[in-house]
């Protein structure tokens, strides 16, 4: 049974999708005013890691991620740099998609912006006018009333006995200390420059805990399956998010609210002044690849605190290294049509279904490995468990992705190859060495083993 930790009920619970076989996911996505950094990416990669999980068990995943492109930052943002507001927010948006592709993210079914989305936010404001869960003010500003709805603070467990009665917040975020009636639309400032739109309530903006409201809604329904995203937007913003969706349609919002937790840099928090702050194309320069960071991140549970150092490259690395020359082990077998799986495969899988237990899965696998690896050597490994292995590995990528792509090694490097293995059947080793040396020079590592030479980029 496929179980999750709810944070909404602070309890793991067994998974059962509204409709069978079929699970709808939104997924809080970037506020592009700037470049995502790598305590964005822990989160993503932890909702990739989610989605590729319950694909690999057979559901069909409907995945919406937002675009967060009108909000107080990228207000400022496009006001610091003299540009318009659209400029910013799609010029951070395309680097945000190129560093998803970068990290093998799959791409979401829906990739809704939320300045497409004004209608329908307006339209639940009144909505939520018309029910007495929401008022105007002097400025035609329009707030929620956190008092009109009993459950609020229990998705972020808020002593509610503190809050300040009547007080009210305009900014989108907040002291976390300090629940108050959060606002839903903006009205008009001097200070949002040209950032407005047409309501019934004058010229502004919407809040931002509205815009994720009318955009999952929009595309999943008033009632979905999982609702991701960082411990840190547990509140303000998905306290809130629950309170008006509810509040607007009566119905339930969101069954299992999952949350990954923060990424620390050397047992510090992320700060540009430690000189600590990475965005991705930080690590690619320091040496990291892709699958590297991958594999970084799911080496700690979502729900566990990942300290992250740049000494975990090398872990990575090795790691990667021993899957893909058992990989290439494995693959001298001839292929069977059959897609079997070793026994290993079902602890592997139970590991997953446990609230995604990553650690354990991984250790589970590197097992297997290990114990592969001690067949081949012994030359015990049947063609049936190097199929059986041969699949597993791919299960196991298909989920984690830290695997590279089949290399495509250029013509002039096979030719080098081949004229090499020539001379080292007629013994001319000096030759072998000399064209080993031209190989590396192209940028391509050459290793002799039992099973013929092993070519890897630099």
């Amino acid at each position: 049974m496929l179980r999750f930790y709810n944070s909404l009920s602070k309890m793991k619970e067994d998974f059962i999708p509204i409709e069978k076989g079929k699970v709808k996911i939104y997924t809080c996505g970037p506020t592009v005013y700037d470049y995502a950094h790598i305590g964005n990416f822990r989160t993503f990669l932890f909702e990739d890691f989610l989605k590729r999980t319950l694909q690999s068990l057979g559901y069909d995943v409907f995945h919406v991620m937002n675009i967060t492109d009108v909000d107080d930052k990228t207000i400022k943002k496009s006001l610091e740099e003299g540009k318009e507001l659209h400029e910013i927010t799609e010029y951070y948006k395309s680097i945000f998609i190129e560093d998803l592709e970068i990290l093998k993210i799959l791409p979401p079914n829906e990739f809704p912006a939320a300045t497409d989305h004004i209608d329908q936010m307006i339209n639940i404001i009144q909505i939520l006018i018309d029910k007495g869960h929401a008022y105007t003010t002097d400025d035609s500003s329009v707030f929620f009333s956190i008092d009109s709805y009993k459950d609020y603070g229990k998705l972020s467990n808020l002593d509610m006995s503190k809050v300040i009665r009547g007080s009210r917040v305009a900014s989108d975020e907040y002291n976390l200390e300090n629940p108050s009636d959060f606002v839903l639309w903006k009205s008009y400032k001097k200070e949002d420059g040209n950032v407005k739109w047409a309501s019934p309530w004058g010229y502004g903006r919407p809040g931002w805990h509205i815009e994720c409201s009318a955009m999952s809604m929009e595309y999943l329904g008033n009632h979905f399956d999982i609702h991701c995203g960082g411990v840190d937007n547990k509140f303000p913003h998905h306290e809130n998010e629950i309170a008006q969706s509810f509040c607007s349609t009566e119905e339930p919002f969101v069954n299992t609210w999952m949350h990954a937790e923060f990424l620390i840099i050397n047992d510090t928090k992320m700060s540009k002044s430690l000189d600590n702050y990475y965005h991705l194309k930080d690590l690619i320069k320091k040496g990291f690849t892709p699958e590297e960071i991958r594999y970084t991140m799911f080496s700690a549970h979502y729900r566990s605190k990942l300290n992250f150092t740049l000494d975990k490259k090398h872990e990575a690395k090795m790691a990667i290294q021993r899957i893909t020359e058992l990989k290439d082990r494995l693959s001298h077998f001839e292929k069977s049509g059959r897609n079997n799986l070793p026994e290993e495969a079902e602890d592997f899988k139970l590991a997953l279904c446990d609230d995604l237990d990553s650690p354990k899965a991984l250790a589970i696998f590197f097992d297997w490995l290990r114990k592969t690896n001690k067949k081949l050597d012994r030359n015990k490994l049947s063609k049936l468990d190097a199929n059986k292995g041969n699949n597993f590995i791919s299960f196991f990528d298909s989920i984690y992705g830290v695997l590279k792509d089949s290399l495509m090694i250029p013509d002039d490097v096979l030719s080098l190859i081949e004229e090499r293995e020539i001379a080292r059947k007629n013994n001319d080793w000096a030759k072998s060495d000399n064209i080993r040396y031209k190989i590396n020079k192209k940028g391509w590592i050459i290793k002799d083993t039992s099973n013929g030479p092993k070519i890897t980029p630099k």
